[in-house]
């Protein structure tokens, strides 16, 4: 009871906000040494995790078109989400202009089910030809939830807590409006539970409700913390009602292209999308699920999940990323390889502590063996650099050459 009550962190992301705030206090107890997160119940979890070839995987000798097995595939996985809203009309609204120099900044709404709309920055160069490719900017978990789209996109204003936060994790960029200005038209939302969908309780102090310009950095941090702890009674709670957190969250990523391609400014036949982390997770499963994406940078969210289990849970897997039942018919590189024959690029770090080294390796070479097998292997990009779980301006560098040359 002592050691819960002076917790404040229990979500996977812990360990990113702990790197985003170097004083927060660790809430996860230090298992080290015990061999395994799980300890003696370990054998059982291993035992159900699938060995060798997953049941669905393109890599199956029977498997031989590719666009056939991706039908199969994307089938089983939306069906996993049990979250399918109907189709409905995105009705955007234009709240905001500003010029920001290089580029022009809408803050839109728009509907991604009949019921539920969502805040949006889109960000469209003043230089270039219209109509022009257009990116979809896909934020960050980094256990920092008070805000969401601002993470990528620059703001005069913008608090401090926010500024260190990209110092760590993008080098100090803000990489949609870095886009922006290489001339693409990007569109950025706020994900569910993060930013002006954040989770807020009736006795909210003022701050809090209104991210007023004033609030503490101590505040900001106590915020991040508390919906750090909230995240896994919302997750149970999404889950009990039926659906799934990863449901909300692809479904709203697909609804954002579907916004998107109404833009005139847009050509809709070159799209692209990118991502940190879990920023990361949903470009890959973007590009999987989305044909109208025809690039993809995945960065700091590859592994086989199996190799996962022992010691690499904790601050990776939590209930906004898990889709029960998947990992027994695909594997993560499985899912990422229905992108296919959309350009993909992943980047690892060698020091990224959240996944392991040796299924980082073996989905990178399994991701390898689908491309090549789906015939375009030159549409694939694996790198790994020597560093943590981080979107430094090398990387950055070489994801936007990529993007240039694929969209």
């Amino acid at each position: 009871m002592k050691w819960m009550a002076g917790s404040a962190v229990f979500a996977p992301g812990a360990s990113l906000l702990q790197a985003a705030n170097p004083a927060s206090p660790s809430a996860i107890p230090d298992l080290r040494g015990y061999g395994s997160d799980v300890g003696s119940l370990l054998p059982l979890i291993e035992g159900q995790a699938r060995k060798g070839d997953f049941p669905l995987s393109f890599l199956r000798p029977q498997v031989r078109s590719h666009s056939a097995w991706r039908r199969r595939a994307r089938a089983r996985l939306l069906d996993l989400l049990h979250y399918s809203p109907p189709p409905c009309d995105p009705r955007p609204e234009v709240v905001q202009r500003e010029d920001c120099g290089d580029y022009f900044q809408e803050k839109v709404f728009f509907n991604t089910t009949p019921d539920v709309r969502v805040p949006a920055f889109v960000l469209i160069p003043k230089r270039g030809k219209f109509p022009a490719p257009a990116i979809v900017a896909l934020h960050d978990h980094g256990a920092f939830y008070l805000w969401g789209k601002e993470k990528l996109v620059e703001n005069r204003s913008e608090h401090p807590s926010l500024t260190q936060f990209k110092r760590q994790l993008y080098e100090g960029k803000s990489t949609a409006s870095e886009l922006a200005r290489q001339g693409y038209v990007v569109v950025v939302i706020d994900m569910f539970y993060w930013g002006e969908r954040r989770m807020l309780l009736e006795k909210d102090a003022a701050d809090w409700r209104e991210r007023t310009p004033g609030i503490t950095p101590e505040r900001v941090l106590a915020f991040n913390q508390r919906a750090s702890t909230s995240e896994p009674v919302v997750g149970r709670s999404i889950y009990a009602a039926g659906f799934t957190w990863p449901g909300v969250i692809f479904w709203d990523d697909i609804r954002t292209v579907d916004y998107l391609v109404t833009r005139p400014e847009v050509d809709r036949h070159r799209i692209g999308c990118v991502g940190l982390s879990v920023g990361g997770f949903r470009s890959c499963h973007l590009a999987a699920l989305d044909d109208r994406i025809k690039c993809a940078v995945v960065v700091g969210w590859m592994t086989s999940f199996p190799y996962q289990l022992k010691r690499k849970v904790l601050h990776t897997i939590g209930h906004s990323m898990i889709v029960p039942g998947l990992y027994r018919d695909l594997d993560y590189p499985d899912v990422a390889a229905m992108a296919a024959p959309a350009a993909l690029m992943v980047i690892n770090g060698t020091q990224d502590k959240l996944f392991d080294a040796e299924g980082v390796r073996v989905s990178h070479e399994k991701l390898a063996a689908c491309y090549k097998k789906a015939g375009v292997g030159e549409k694939l990009c694996l790198r790994m650099y020597d560093t943590p779980h981080e979107f430094n301006i090398a990387m950055q560098k070489e994801a936007w050459a990529w993007l240039k040359h694929w969209v």
